[in-house]
């Protein structure tokens, strides 16, 4: 090294990264697929962490090692994140797959991931560990065998589908456990709900766009506006009056303690971005803030329940979406 070379010390910021994985890497040295990845990162089985200026969260070694030292891995771990379909589902329960059919699209199933196979069909799949667990709970066994609920059968004969209603339920709380503060719950909220609503519920152009900006990242079905990326997209946005109506109320209760703490990045006169910005958030283009107006012809999905009296506690935004996620689990 010659005197002219300057050298930089590493700040903290650097050595929390240097000491993470990508997650790529993490399903690597962890031996999981990466659905299956995926898929432990969404059960809480494995603990991601928020990346140093945004983008993809990570893995630190920390939880490598954590994970590693559980007893009987990595066997044990992919047991815990098997996902099976129809067919195999119903073989676990030693039922018929017309009979494992009923039962999912009556609530009775909740599925944990879904995909479209060739022909743009959606295919559900299921917790193994949950599926065996459902069948071997002595309360479940007049659904395993013979007559179904008159209730139940009333929802199928509805043509009820409550599978995509119990993903959503699911994937809220995955979101929103991920969430870091205020802000990025109401984006989480928001990515559930119809675009046409949001615009709606969220006057500000620039609280829209910085919504937007922290939306989740895609689960990833199609290119963008393809008929396939469209089909995931009506699953994954809430179409249950009821659910709609705890989506928008826990947005608002959202929406009301990210103000509190800090205003959206916008620019205005004497906008200073160290007084406005979250620590470690990167200053914002403000043209990127600004959202595209909602299409005039799409039309508002608007939910006409009534708010719980637990979702008006202005310091827990998130409690009354949390509270009904709880409800609808059990």
């Amino acid at each position: 090294m010659d005197g002219n070379t300057i050298t930089t010390p590493a700040t903290p910021a650097t050595r929390v990264h240097a000491a993470s994985l990508a997650q790529s890497r993490a399903a690597r040295e962890l031996g999981l697929k990466r659905g299956e990845f995926e898929l432990a990162v969404r059960l809480g089985r494995v603990r991601t962490v928020a990346a140093d200026g945004g983008g993809r969260r990570r893995v630190t070694r920390e939880e490598i090692e954590r994970v590693r030292d559980t007893v009987g891995f990595p066997d044990t771990l992919r047991e815990h994140v098997r996902a099976v379909g129809t067919t195999e589902g119903a073989g676990l329960m030693d039922i018929t797959t017309a009979r494992f059919t009923r039962l999912a699209r009556a609530g009775m199933l909740t599925p944990v991931r879904f995909y479209l196979n060739r022909y743009r069909a959606v295919v559900w799949l299921y917790l193994a560990e949950e599926l065996r667990e459902f069948a071997a709970a002595e309360v479940n066994a007049p659904l395993m065998t013979g007559r179904a609920p008159d209730r139940m059968r009333a929802r199928l004969d509805a043509g009820i589908d409550l599978r995509p209603g119990n993903w959503r339920s699911r994937h809220a709380g995955h979101l929103l456990g991920q969430s870091g503060d205020a802000w990025e719950r109401a984006a989480a909220v928001a990515s559930l709900l119809d675009p046409v609503a949001v615009f709606e519920l969220v006057k500000c152009p620039y609280e829209r766009g910085y919504l937007s900006k922290l939306r989740p990242e895609s689960t990833g079905h199609g290119a963008p506006d393809s008929p396939s990326a469209r089909i995931a997209e009506r699953i994954m946005t809430a179409d249950d009056p009821h659910e709609i109506s705890w989506l928008r109320a826990s947005l608002l209760l959202s929406l009301a303690e990210a103000r509190r703490r800090r205003p959206a990045p916008r620019p205005t006169a004497g906008f200073s971005g160290a007084a406005r910005q979250a620590p470690g958030e990167t200053a914002t283009n403000s043209a990127a803030l600004l959202p595209a107006e909602p299409d005039v012809a799409l039309v508002s999905a608007k939910g006409t329940g009534q708010q719980s009296p637990a979702d008006t506690e202005p310091h827990r935004p998130a409690r009354g979406l949390l509270g009904w996620l709880r409800r609808r689990g059990s």
